[in-house]
């Protein structure tokens, strides 16, 4: 079984993290596979996994470093399971309490799976395409510099549901809509329902509301004259390409999931709740 490791070299205590996990897969006889970059954390071999066979993918930093995992794995069935080395993390779901129980059922193969939809992108205008990454959260369109309004016209199967005059709009996942979506004033939802949602960022008008469409839906994006001057189109918070003018964006759900693994028995809306510090305050331990 190969495994590959990505890590986030800024948090704190990652190399000794890493050297516990190497000691644990060496007495499972797992060989580890680390990305580029994490060479000075322990005497293992580095190299691209874009092109390394794996069979599992372990991540440890935060969600933005289980985004990246993802993107690596580029479509592959691989589970893959995210340590949480800050405070709070939606995706990643072994924390700094429980990740050896975790990776320990990774090794194993005890560990549970949940496939999340990605969605594909690309920009086009007339015959020419540029593809853009895939994104399990979201894809957003948005202005560069300082925030203003932008108008957008937005198509939903060829049936136009725009126009929105807002700071951008948000293209969202059942995975991200604990992300940027829900800070936008997005619902959530659960990751297996087959839909898409679309979130205005601070619409400029009351009568603009998140709007939920089929995950099979395409969803077409263009800025109207006049708005189309710097803008920005944004992958998972991660990867920003700018848009040229006359070009639209164009979203559909991919072909294939992100499989997210889960050592522990906990389910999504607990781990929602642990998350969220949602539920009554009689839940609530005394002093919190």
């Amino acid at each position: 079984m190969i495994v590959g490791v990505v890590g986030n070299a800024r948090y704190e205590g990652l190399a000794a993290i890493l050297q516990r996990v190497a000691e644990s897969a060496a007495r499972h006889r797992i060989q580890l596979q680390g990305e580029p970059g994490l060479e000075s954390f322990w005497e293992l071999p580095s190299q691209p996994l874009e092109t390394t066979p794996l069979d599992a993918m372990l991540t440890f930093g935060g969600d933005g470093t289980l985004l990246r995992g993802a993107r690596l794995l580029g479509g592959r069935n691989v589970p893959i399971l995210g340590v949480n080395l800050g405070r709070v993390g939606f995706l990643t779901a072994a924390t700094m309490d429980d990740w050896e129980e975790s990776v320990e059922a990774m090794f194993t193969g005890t560990c549970r799976t949940e496939p999340r939809q990605v969605m594909n992108s690309w920009i086009e205008r007339g015959g020419e395409r540029r593809e853009l990454p895939p994104a399990l959260n979201d894809i957003v369109v948005h202005k560069s510099g300082v925030a203003r309004m932008i108008r957008l016209d937005v198509t939903v199967e060829r049936e136009r549901i725009g126009p929105y005059s807002a700071d951008g709009l948000i293209v969202a996942t059942p995975t991200g809509s604990t992300a940027y979506s829900l800070s936008a004033g997005g619902p959530i939802l659960a990751p297996g329902v087959e839909a898409l949602l679309l979130t205005p960022i601070c619409a400029h008008t009351l009568a603009v509301r998140p709007f939920v469409v089929s995950a099979s839906a395409t969803i077409t994006i263009q800025a109207t004259a006049r708005w189309e001057e710097q803008l920005l189109v944004s992958i998972d918070g991660q990867q920003v390409t700018e848009i040229e003018e006359g070009e639209r964006v164009t979203i559909r759900r991919a072909d294939y999931r992100v499989n997210l693994a889960y050592g522990r028995e906990a389910g999504y809306f607990e781990r929602l709740r642990r998350t969220l510090r949602w539920g009554d305050l009689i839940d609530r331990e005394p002093g919190e």
